[in-house]
């Protein structure tokens, strides 16, 4: 990954799943929030709901080639946090790859939507 860092420490997970704006789809949740570096900052997450080890890491293997393939894509400077969803077990990289192009760089370059907003 040529921009990017991985994500490693809890509390920046929790910082992203707290405030960060997010975009859903059946496959993954992606959180994101401006990080004021120059690089982007991205952390995977599969949870066992998932499946075994097996069905995560295959799962965490699909998400990270989806973002190499799209990583010139997004713009620099955000931690992003990718959660896989159950949806995400029988899905290719190119799939995963379409959302992005189509609901996340679009929702991370638009300023309306960079702050999460809080129903009432």
């Amino acid at each position: 990954m040529l921009f990017t860092v991985r994500l490693k420490d809890n509390k920046e997970f929790v910082r992203l799943y707290g405030k960060g704006a997010f975009v859903s789809c059946g496959m993954c949740t992606v959180y994101y929030r401006r990080n004021g570096r120059k690089e982007n900052r991205i952390g995977i997450s599969t949870g066992k709901k998932i499946g075994k080890a097996v069905m995560r890491s295959r799962a965490r293997r699909v998400i990270r080639q989806a973002y190499r393939e799209n990583e010139a894509d997004f713009p620099k400077g955000y931690d992003i946090v990718i959660t896989a969803r159950q949806g995400s077990t029988e899905c290719k990289s190119y799939h995963i790859s379409t959302f992005f192009k189509k609901k996340v760089i679009p929702a991370m370059k638009d300023p309306q939507r960079q702050k999460r907003t809080v129903k009432k």
